[in-house]
């Protein structure tokens, strides 16, 4: 019975460590907001990839470029 408890709790926990993070990229000249990993990004996009900051939240990711690039589409480098 015991041991049942803790498969429980462990299966309650997982959706906390798979928590989607979301990413600020500068993808081919443009910034863009996705839940993808830089490897993943750099698969679909190309070499001209670069992630600048990751965030828990979507609309902190958001919020991020909007302030520090003037938002999702704007113009950027990855130099």
């Amino acid at each position: 019975m015991r041991a049942m408890l803790v498969f429980v709790l462990a299966l309650a926990a997982l959706p906390a460590l798979a928590q989607t993070r979301y990413t600020v990229y500068c993808a081919n000249g443009k910034i863009e907001v996705d839940s993808r990993t830089p490897e993943q990004m750099a698969s679909a996009r190309g070499s001209g990839t670069c992630a600048f900051q990751s965030f828990d939240y979507l609309s902190d990711a958001q919020g991020f470029a909007e302030r520090n690039f003037r938002g999702i589409g704007a113009a950027c480098s990855c130099r």
